[in-house]
């Protein structure tokens, strides 16, 4: 396909210089100094697991015109500079296919309005990235050699033609495959819960530092109980959790959690994968919390959790001390699951112990 990559960020980089390596025309819109950057070095990508620098020739283009034509568009961008730029997309009839890959809690209004639905995908890129200078950093998978499945889907929640073949084109990417999901709008709300209204700020109540977060034990509690709170407010408005996978936070005891996040939160990984896009797009990880705080008023839901993190996104709000542990956890789900233990255990031995008097 000729494909326009909207966004010259690290992941729209990403993007532009896989979707080169599979074989399709590509350009790369850019502005600023990172155009002039590419012009000079070219698209310089480096994997951080294995350490390969590689170089696309891709074609670099500094606007789009309203006579331009592409087979697809992929605008990966922060959300709030995409709503910028959906005037320009508007103006250009010659793109029947623009996928937005991006948090999104707001969910496809915006974009339909603007464009129709019959143009408008929706996704979620499946990777991290920053940049240092004019190089590109990038993390695909959790292990180097494993796929990221990129999560696509139509505003409607049906899979067409269309649907399965820009799937064909992403899965095309080294590196990359597709999910292509009836559900994708709940995806993308259920994965600004996990992060935008929780995790993001109690990662700025810790300075960006993930370490020193992992060491106060209080804000990976907060960001915990906000998660809840905002898998609450989607299933008060009908939202289904999505993937499955992520349900577990909803259950798992708040003890085991807090200490599960608190090892996750060391790995050096995280830097990549959390740390240097909160670092980088306050704006956005702002944007999007104000969008879930817009759905929890639809509804009856309590979010002091989420209220209080928000506080953070106020650079003249003190952080929290370091190592600041005052906020009790929440012991009730383990003491309930023994007693339940102890229950099926005691009728067991109701059961069993008769027969046991037969056998002696």
């Amino acid at each position: 396909m000729n494909v326009l990559v909207y966004g010259a960020g690290p992941l729209g980089s990403l993007f532009a210089g896989r979707l080169h390596q599979a074989g399709h025309e590509v350009s790369l819109l850019a502005r600023g100094q990172r155009l002039a950057d590419l012009r000079e070095h070219g698209l310089v990508l480096v994997d951080t697991q294995t350490g390969e620098r590689t170089v696309s020739p891709v074609q670099i283009v500094a606007r789009l015109d309203t006579d331009e034509a592409y087979d697809l568009v992929l605008v990966i961008m922060r959300k709030n500079k995409a709503l910028e730029i959906l005037p320009v997309l508007a103006a250009n009839r010659h793109m029947p296919h623009v996928l937005f890959l991006m948090n999104n809690a707001a969910g496809p209004g915006e974009l339909v309005e603007a464009l129709g639905s019959e143009r408008v995908m929706m996704g979620f890129p499946m990777a991290a990235g920053y940049r240092r200078g004019h190089e590109v950093h990038y993390l695909v998978g959790a292990r180097a050699g494993t796929k990221a499945l990129i999560p696509i889907g139509e505003v409607d929640g049906s899979i067409t033609p269309r649907t399965e073949a820009v799937g064909r084109v992403l899965a095309s990417m080294p590196g990359f495959g597709a999910d292509l999901r009836s559900d994708i709008d709940a995806w993308l709300k259920t994965h600004v819960a996990l992060l935008m209204p929780s995790l993001g700020p109690a990662l700025y109540a810790a300075g960006t530092d993930n370490l020193r977060m992992a060491r106060t034990r209080d804000l990976v509690v907060l960001a915990v109980r906000a998660i809840r709170e905002g898998f609450r407010v989607l299933r008060a408005l009908g939202i289904p959790i999505t993937p499955a996978s992520v349900r577990k936070f909803g259950w798992i005891p708040e003890p085991l959690l807090v200490w599960g996040f608190q090892r996750r939160l060391v790995d050096p990984l995280m830097r990549i994968a959390l740390v240097e896009h909160a670092d980088a797009a306050c704006d956005e990880v702002q944007h999007l919390a104000d969008e879930f705080r817009a759905l929890a008023r639809q509804t009856s839901v309590s979010t002091p959790a989420i209220e209080r993190l928000y506080s953070y996104f106020d650079p003249a709000t003190p952080r929290m001390p370091e190592g600041s542990a005052e906020i009790p956890l929440d012991w009730r789900s383990i003491w309930i699951g023994l007693g339940a233990l102890a229950g099926i255990l005691a009728i067991f031995w109701l059961v069993l112990k008769p027969q046991v008097r037969r056998r002696r």
